[in-house]
């Protein structure tokens, strides 16, 4: 759960030793690096069965303008690669100490670096913007309910794990996370409020500003689709469509609900005693 809270924290800390390993090996200062070279980055972050994320990342390197640049001579797969392996190594972040052992967190030995080929990457055929991105896709619809049979939604209340139809390792994980949440050390890690998704608090996918469009882009196109679909809507303006189609859904409370409700009243002759919350 530890490892999953900082996570995001541990990426950063690779994004920024990447650049200064790079520039290093263009024998270039981090300034002049800058007029010369971008790294830009698409990531995501998948869930292993054990519940720990790992990240799969397209990671380029252009000229200073971004991808509409050409990149400088000296920039190869080869620097690309080299200088991800040592940013991989450097990166390290200083965790809390728990019961007086001090937790730091950095990545494994599982660093899998390939260079992104026509012919091995899509089959032969020509490289383009959307197989990179199905790439990537796939990963992103891979959620921590999917991996390990956890949570979509985040808990209200630890009770409600002993409701779930989740498996042993997942219970055992959120209420780990829900444990450590409760101590004042690590309530900067809001350890409760992500404990569905196993401590994991960064965002499942992100990139660099330069790697492609912005998701404000992204949504002004698809507010001009729909001002543009609405313009050639030819449905009479006076049509109503009248729904009455009515189910009955049941009465009372549901199984959980009632379980819910019954764990919280008072136990018999104690209803005029104190509470504590």
């Amino acid at each position: 759960m530890l490892w999953n809270a900082h996570a995001g924290q541990l990426w950063r800390r690779f994004s920024i030793h990447l650049r200064r390993e790079v520039a290093k090996r263009a024998g270039l200062s981090q300034r002049r690096f800058r007029a010369h070279a971008r790294v830009s980055f698409a990531k995501v972050a998948e869930y292993q069965k054990r519940g720990a994320v790992h990240f799969h990342a397209v990671i380029r390197l252009d000229g200073p303008g971004g991808a509409d640049t050409p990149p400088p001579p000296w920039a190869t797969a080869e620097l690309l690669t080299d200088a991800i392996h040592a940013a991989a190594t450097k990166a390290r972040v200083n965790g809390p100490v728990i019961d007086g052992r001090a937790h730091t967190f950095t990545f494994g030995r599982q660093l899998d670096v390939r260079t992104i080929r026509s012919a091995d990457f899509n089959d032969g055929k020509e490289l383009t913007e959307r197989a990179v991105a199905a790439y990537i896709a796939k990963y992103a619809t891979k959620g921590a309910e999917t991996a390990t049979g956890a949570l979509d939604r985040p808990l209200k209340f630890a009770a409600e794990l002993a409701q779930l139809d989740i498996s042993d390792h997942a219970r055992r994980l959120i209420r780990t996370a829900w444990t450590l949440g409760a101590r004042k050390d690590l309530e900067h890690l809001r350890l409760r409020a992500w404990a569905h998704m196993l401590g994991f608090r960064g965002h499942f996918s992100t990139k660099s500003r330069r790697y492609s469009t912005t998701l404000g882009a992204l949504r002004d196109a698809r507010a001009a689709w729909r001002r543009a679909q609405a313009a050639t809507d030819e449905r009479p303006a006076d049509t109503t469509y009248v729904l009455a189609h009515w189910v009955f859904a049941g009465t009372g409370l549901s199984d959980t609900e009632a379980w819910l409700a019954a764990s919280l009243e008072p136990a018999p002759g104690t209803e005029g005693e104190p509470t504590h919350g």
